[in-house]
C-alpha cells in the first residue's frame, strides 16, 4: 500500500492497517503444537526474537504467522481438552483457504484426526468447510471460501440490518467508496493466495 492509500483509509476513521500479521495462541506444549502446525497445516518454524524470556515458537506460511506461547498452567486448567469434545463450527476458530477440500479430508483421515464438515450456500454457490482441533483444542477451519464473492454490504440494495444491531446506514456515494473497492480487491487477491 502506498502512503496515499493509507491516508485515504484514515479519512474513513479506520486505522492504517495493512494486513493480518499473526495469531497468538497459548499452548500446553510448544513442541506438540509446533509439530501439529508443521505436519498438518504446512507452517514453517521461524526465528523469534531472542529477548523473549518465556518458552514459545513462531511459525509462518500463507502470508500469516502463528505465535505459540507455552503456558504450563493450562495443563491443570484445561485437562478436559484431552477428552474428546464436540467440534462446533460456531466456536471461535482460525480459517484457512484451501484448494482441495476432498484432499484435506483424505489427509486428515490418514492422520487419524477427527473433523466435521459443513456446507454453506448462498445464491446457488457452495462453500465446503472442514473443522478440527489443534492439540490445545483451538478450532481450525479449512475451506474453499473463494467460491463466494466478497461484496461490501454498502453495495447490497436488499441488505437490511436486523433490529437491535449497531450497523450504520452506509452511503454508497461516500468518499470512502473508492478505498473500500481497493481494499476488497486486495482482500480478494490475498484470500486467493491462501492454499493448502
Amino acid at each position: 500500500m502506498s502512503f496515499m492509500e493509507i491516508e485515504e483509509v484514515s479519512n474513513c476513521e479506520g486505522l492504517p492497517l495493512l494486513s493480518l500479521n499473526h495469531v497468538s495462541l497459548l499452548c500446553r506444549s510448544v513442541w506438540a503444537s509446533v509439530r501439529f502446525y508443521e505436519e498438518v497445516l504446512g507452517f514453517v518454524l521461524i526465528k523469534r526474537p531472542s529477548s523473549f524470556n518465556f518458552n514459545g515458537a513462531w511459525l509462518y506460511n500463507y502470508g500469516i504467522g502463528i505465535h505459540l506461547i507455552e503456558n504450563p498452567a493450562l495443563i491443570d486448567e484445561y485437562d478436559t481438552i484431552n477428552e474428546l469434545r464436540p467440534i462446533n463450527p460456531k466456536d471461535n476458530h482460525i480459517s484457512f483457504q484451501c484448494t482441495d477440500v476432498g484432499l484435506v479430508k483424505r489427509r486428515l483421515q490418514e492422520m487419524g484426526m477427527r473433523y466435521v464438515t459443513a456446507v454453506v450456500e448462498d445464491e446457488g454457490i457452495k462453500v465446503d468447510q472442514v473443522f478440527f482441533h489443534d492439540p490445545d483444542g483451538y478450532m481450525v477451519e479449512l475451506c474453499n471460501c473463494e467460491n463466494i464473492p466478497i461484496v461490501p454490504l454498502a453495495s447490497c440494495p436488499s441488505f437490511k440490518p436486523r433490529s437491535g444491531t449497531s450497523f450504520k446506514k452506509l452511503d454508497p456515494f461516500a468518499k470512502c467508496g473508492f478505498m473500500e473497492n481497493v481494499m476488497m480487491e486486495s482482500l480478494s487477491m490475498d484470500m486467493l493466495n491462501f492454499s493448502f
